[in-house]
């Protein structure tokens, strides 16, 4: 066997161990009247978060940009069964509106049990051309407006031992090609929200902070920056939600989708040379 072969091997069963002693605790019916805010949620994944909370009977506050569509989302949350649904229509790359999100969304809704942060901006996927302007836009959507929904939630959260939900990706835990400015604004989320997660544990706080590493999904925005170019196959976005939806309501740590990350981010720290090279393999890409 080639030595990339047995250390996948390892690493394989190091993740079926870890999957083993794993014990999901999730109760849908936990979910039945929690207060949710999704950001994101007018497409891709934050709208299938919204169907997900909507069958379990949650009352929810959707926002994104684009306000026509959020009102489709809203309406078919409704037939789904969520027991409250408002919208608020939000451009993250303002930074007085974040704060203004939370406060619509717990005036509606008497508080949170649930901030699920979702939303990003377009990943040009590409090779880095030298666009700083870019670089900060992104990381003020990606970033800093998340750091500052988190911080204005937390109040009620705390009051009502809630639970911060952060859409993260394998971009943010492993270096990948074409996804520079990106990769970096979700490098910054896990340093951010693994750091406050510490602080709360030690200050004795209740509030759970879950960050979702999700690999390529197959959303329309990722499938159409990725076509040609990436050697994988997109897994699908209902499962990708719910997967998101079941580790927020078991205040899990980290949870990865699909699973089989886990493996690669174990070859990457603990190989990063084979690592790499096996990441590497999954991209399409010709010198200039």
């Amino acid at each position: 066997m080639k030595p990339i072969g047995k250390v996948l091997c390892a690493t394989g069963a190091v993740a079926r161990l870890i999957t083993f002693f794993w014990k999901d605790d999730f109760n849908p019916e936990s979910l039945s009247g929690a207060r949710v805010l999704v950001t994101g949620a007018s497409a891709g994944i934050g709208e299938q978060i919204a169907y997900h909370y909507a069958r379990f009977g949650a009352e929810i506050v959707l926002t994104d940009i684009r306000e026509a569509v959020l009102q489709k989302v809203v309406e078919k949350c409704l037939t789904l069964g969520a027991k409250k649904i408002f919208y608020i229509a939000a451009d993250m790359s303002s930074p007085s509106e974040p704060e203004k999100v939370v406060q619509f969304a717990v005036q509606k809704l008497g508080g949170l049990d649930y901030l699920v942060l979702n939303h990003a901006g377009t990943n040009r996927f590409q090779e880095w051309a030298g666009d700083v302007e870019y670089t900060r836009w992104l990381m003020q959507v990606n970033f800093f407006s998340y750091v500052a929904l988190a911080t204005a939630a937390l109040p009620t959260l705390e009051k009502n031992r809630g639970a911060l939900v952060v859409v993260s990706s394998l971009t943010g835990k492993i270096p990948t090609p074409f996804t520079t400015s990106y990769s970096a604004t979700k490098f910054a989320l896990d340093g951010f929200f693994s750091s406050l997660r510490h602080e709360l544990i030690m200050q004795k706080k209740d509030v759970s902070v879950t960050l979702c590493i999700l690999g390529l999904i197959d959303t329309e925005s990722a499938l159409e920056c990725t076509r040609g170019k990436v050697q994988l196959r997109a897994s699908p976005a209902p499962e990708a939600a719910l997967a998101i939806v079941r580790g927020g309501a078991t205040r899990a740590h980290e949870i990865f989708y699909p699973r089989w990350l886990q493996q690669l981010r174990c070859l990457w720290a603990l190989f990063p040379s084979s690592g790499n090279s096996v990441l590497r393999s999954f991209y399409n890409y010709s010198s200039p």
